[in-house]
């Protein structure tokens, strides 16, 4: 399965022409490869990718739904040039989430292709949950400002481990402009960034009245620069922009990004049993598959992975349940649509060695991590499921181990026995 490889647009200094970018990306990636599906998204407020996209009246679902767990290729609807777009809101607020939680709901989605993501022009729980969840990053620079500000950006990728992801690209810069007589301000963009030791692309995008003129005026459109500045160099540098980043797309797949938590030594297993297998964990959306770990199972949408151990402490902190060996099972149910009727209830479930039932809690809203936690094991948000059954293996182990032949069928076979006596007792 893969997951959109995906390219965020980003810089704490405003006037760079980062949207600029972000929307004439989206176009010409889309002319170069009529065949990609390309989808663009943004987390600014001035509406200017549904200026650019719309095709007609404004969706129901915008970026502020996204947020609130629903996919989002449930969300991205056809627009203008064939490029997918997520409408805009003016009023986002962030959820209560790591900022990691983005890359974990855009790599469970089913989402193909590439994903563009425009940021505000300042660092927040947006821009650095993007920057997170970007496999490429292009930072605009136009002056020594928005090259000091990259660094900010910088860290929060070289924190991640992701330093390699980020690119510095100088952009509306005036080809006649100069700091003296023997450096040309594109020039001083280059080798600034270069004794930073930034990656900096040789692509300069060109200050143009006529593409400034294209968001300008008082028209409701935005037009790309391909369809109506195509006499111009800025032309040929989207060109080459949009083939740079179609080369670094070309061999990233969900499945064998190392850099998102790769699947390692799980990649010999069968094809079935590595399908809907999430890459991070639950709770805290950092990478799980390198270490010893909780696995857990969805019987809905069959989705499974791994709960680090100190979070899996951490959920179960949060219970009552009185976990004694680490051979108990912890079954998690939703009966009812949703949690969202009066006769909707989320129970924990204790079972132990043996798979015959111990306890059993009914969960209030107070408990928020279990219910912070369940969308991101289910997949999607807790008001779109019924009766759902969760099952947790308090056992920790290695990846490989757990998903090994003789463990993962005696962990079938346990998950069968306890929706069998979930059932039989009227609890599912």
């Amino acid at each position: 399965m893969k997951r959109p490889f995906v390219i965020a647009v980003a810089s704490e200094k405003g006037g760079v022409g980062k949207t600029t970018i972000a929307t004439n990306l989206a176009v010409y990636l889309k002319a170069l490869h009529e065949d990609l599906p390309v989808t663009i998204a943004s987390f600014d407020n001035h509406f200017s990718v549904d200026q650019m996209f719309a095709l007609g009246p404004q969706p129901e679902g915008n970026v502020a739904n996204l947020l609130e767990g629903y996919p989002i290729e449930e969300l991205a609807v056809l627009g203008q040039y064939g490029v997918q777009y997520v409408a805009s809101s003016q009023r986002l607020q962030p959820p209560g989430h790591d900022p990691a939680w983005l890359r974990q709901r855009v790599s469970a989605s089913k989402l193909d292709g590439i994903l563009i993501l425009d940021t505000r022009p300042i660092l927040d729980w947006f821009t650095e949950a993007a920057l997170l969840t970007a496999d490429l990053v292009l930072v605009p620079i136009k002056d020594r400002a928005a090259l000091i500000n990259a660094g900010s950006l910088r860290k929060i990728m070289a924190d991640a481990g992701r330093a390699e992801k980020l690119w510095l690209l100088p952009s509306l810069v005036d080809a006649r402009a100069r700091l003296n007589a023997e450096v040309r301000v594109h020039e001083f963009l280059i080798y600034g960034a270069r004794e930073r030791d930034y990656q900096v692309l040789d692509i300069c995008i060109s200050k143009s009245p006529k593409v400034e003129g294209l968001a300008s005026g008082f028209s409701s459109r935005i037009w790309p620069v391909l369809t109506h500045a195509r006499n111009t160099s800025v032309h040929g540098q989207f060109k080459k922009l949009a083939e740079f980043v179609l080369s670094n797309s070309a061999t990233e797949t969900f499945e064998d990004r190392s850099d998102s938590g790769g699947e390692g030594g799980l990649a010999g297993l069968p094809a079935a049993r590595r399908r809907k297998l999430i890459l991070e964990c639950p709770l805290c959306c950092q990478q799980s598959l390198h270490a010893d770990g909780h696995f857990f199972f969805d019987l809905s949408s069959r989705r499974r992975g791994f709960i680090h151990t100190d979070c899996c402490d951490q959920l179960f902190a949060e219970l009552e349940l009185d976990v004694m060996t680490s051979e108990e099972i912890l079954a998690l149910t939703i009966e009812g649509p949703g949690l969202v009727g009066p006769e909707s209830r989320l129970t924990a479930h204790l079972f132990d060695a043996d798979e015959s039932l111990v306890a059993s809690e009914e969960l209030g809203k107070e408990k928020s991590r279990v219910h912070n936690t369940l969308p991101m094991i289910i997949g999607r948000p807790l008001d779109a499921a019924y009766r759902e059954l969760v099952i947790i293996n308090r056992q920790a182990m290695s990846p490989a181990e757990q998903m090994g032949d003789d463990l993962y069928r005696r962990f079938a076979s346990r998950r069968r026995k306890i929706a069998r006596e979930l059932r039989l007792a009227g609890l599912f």
